[in-house]
């Protein structure tokens, strides 16, 4: 087990910044996101339920820059120093959140996409001081995804425009996350994260450990995904070419326009549409909402 700087490689200490940075980008840029979404809250309690869920997030993406400190990369420029492209969340999170259902849909979907990352850190990584920290955050991320997924039954089953609201956020949501695991395994030609043992599972292993729980749950709540379980191939399979176009301004994907993986790293490189606006409120300039330059 690695437990400080001077037990690693130049190779595993660049590959264990690149992973903290994208733990703690994505625990951060979820505040903005579920904070607008918030608002549209059916109660009070709801929306004090997602106020917690923040707290916690921050939380969370502390520990991740606060370890990137041990490494020698600041924490205030971290929020602070870098423009809004430069962050290294997934795209999922340059995406605006309108309204309740999809609020309860990033918590079923990215929560637990999150948890089937960190999960597989918390287990196979090399690296001691993560591996302990990650115990918190674990434990936390399994309460999103419960606020999340009981949410969505509760939608589903309330019927009308309730449910008709949760099946439009899976609509989008739903192909988002799965592009969040990244290359098929068949395209990528190495991992300095296995390679380093920091992280165990390959990205098809962990996107078929997020469809394996995903699909069940929106299969027993009657809401329709395209992905299905293959007896044949023991696995699930996804229903259209992936990956494909994605139309953001109207928040829907194109499944008859197939791209390449080198388009799908240029969409996410550009950012989405509100990249600016998240990192602004998080920095402190954006109609007082949310951060300030002192925390």
């Amino acid at each position: 087990m690695v437990e400080s700087e001077e037990d690693m490689t130049p190779g595993y200490k660049e590959a264990l910044i690149t992973q903290l940075m994208v733990q703690g980008d994505t625990e951060l840029m979820s505040a903005p996101a579920y904070y607008l979404a918030s608002r549209d809250a059916p109660t009070i309690n709801s929306r004090i339920a997602v106020t917690a869920i923040i707290h916690d997030e921050l939380g969370h993406a502390n520990i991740a820059y606060r370890l990137l400190e041990d490494l020698g990369i600041d924490k205030h420029w971290l929020i602070y120093g870098r423009e809004p492209h430069e962050f290294k969340h997934p795209y999922g999170f340059d995406q605006p959140l309108e309204n309740w259902a999809e609020m309860v849909v990033a918590n079923g979907f990215f929560d637990r996409a999150g948890i089937c990352l960190l999960g597989d850190v918390y287990e196979n990584t090399s690296y001691g001081p993560l591996k302990r920290a990650l115990v918190k955050v674990d434990r936390e991320e399994i309460l999103h995804l419960r606020h999340g997924e009981s949410w969505m039954r509760r939608l589903a089953k309330a019927g009308g425009e309730a449910k008709e609201l949760l099946q439009r956020a899976v609509d989008w949501m739903f192909p988002m996350t799965l592009e969040w695991f990244g290359l098929p395994d068949d395209l990528k030609r190495h991992s300095g994260q296995l390679e380093y043992k920091l992280k165990g599972k390959t990205n098809d292993q962990l996107r078929q450990t997020w469809m394996s729980a995903t699909v069940p749950l929106c299969e027993s709540i009657g809401i329709k995904v395209p992905a299905h379980y293959d007896e044949s191939k023991g696995e699930y399979v996804i229903d259209y070419p992936f990956p494909c176009q994605y139309d953001s301004d109207e928040k829907r994907w194109l499944f008859d326009e197939p791209i390449s993986w080198d388009e799908v790293f240029q969409r996410w490189k550009q950012r989405g549409p509100m990249n600016e606006r998240y990192v602004e409120m998080i920095q402190g300039n954006a109609d007082s909402l949310f951060g300030g330059k002192n925390w």
